[in-house]
């Protein structure tokens, strides 16, 4: 029987014990809602950055086939589309979406260790629930809560409870503490649109100016299939 395990935020990361784990990150507001949303939406690909440097280095290569998209501490950066879905969903068709976020594509940087490296968010958590039930039943999983600048986030651990919930429809699982507080959680918060707006990022990027209308989005669950896979060889996560 595989365990599922929760690191709380990305600081938490320690790259040699992900070797051949199986493990999805979360960032809900927003990279890995944005991401999957892309995906959704008909992106050839999200290239996750750690750098805005970086992200140009990623352009250089792609001609004009690429958007590039992000985010430094909840600011947009110069020269950058803002990462929501509501600025990316009419541009982002057969174009290679890389992103740049303060904490989100850092996990997923972090992550890269794992055998297999998966971005998962609520409105995606269904259909990845059930993929992680049929491909990676015998193995274990580590659910990778982004965190915000070296803090836990509310968030996050709602997102890997809320996975954990869906997982355990389709088969058991052995369960690590912070897999059942994380569980616990989710069971317990109500809607997930009231949480994410009271929520301290939440709350921070409202008052910085943001539609609520884009955390309401994100709160979506199930609103996708898409699974989306990290490809360790061509740095882009692409879906299935």
């Amino acid at each position: 029987m595989g365990e599922v395990q929760v690191i709380l935020k990305k600081e938490d990361i320690r790259p040699d014990f992900l070797k051949g784990k199986i493990v999805v990150v979360f960032d809900v507001l927003f990279a890995t809602s944005t991401m999957t949303a892309a995906i959704a939406d008909g992106a050839s690909s999200v290239i996750p950055v750690f750098s805005p440097d970086q992200a140009k280095k990623e352009a250089e290569k792609l001609n004009d086939s690429f958007i590039l998209a992000g985010e430094d501490k909840g600011q947009r950066i110069e020269g950058f589309h803002p990462p929501l879905r509501t600025n990316l969903k009419e541009i982002i068709k057969n174009k290679h979406l890389i992103l740049s976020t303060t904490n989100g594509t850092i996990a997923l940087h972090k992550s890269r260790n794992a055998s297999f490296l998966y971005a998962s968010s609520l409105l995606n958590n269904p259909a990845m629930a059930e993929y992680l039930a049929e491909q990676h039943r015998e193995e274990n999983i580590v659910l990778v809560c982004s965190g915000s600048s070296g803090r836990y986030t509310m968030e996050d651990f709602y997102g890997a409870g809320s996975l954990i919930y869906f997982m355990q429809k389709f088969r058991e699982w052995k369960l690590s503490d912070a897999s059942v507080t994380a569980l616990h959680f989710y069971s317990g918060s109500g809607e997930a649109k009231s949480l994410l707006n009271n929520c301290r990022i939440g709350r921070y990027l409202v008052k910085e100016g943001l539609n609520p209308e884009e955390i309401d989005f994100v709160a979506q669950e199930g609103l996708f299939d898409s699974i989306l896979m990290y490809d360790h060889k061509s740095g882009q996560i692409k879906g299935g």
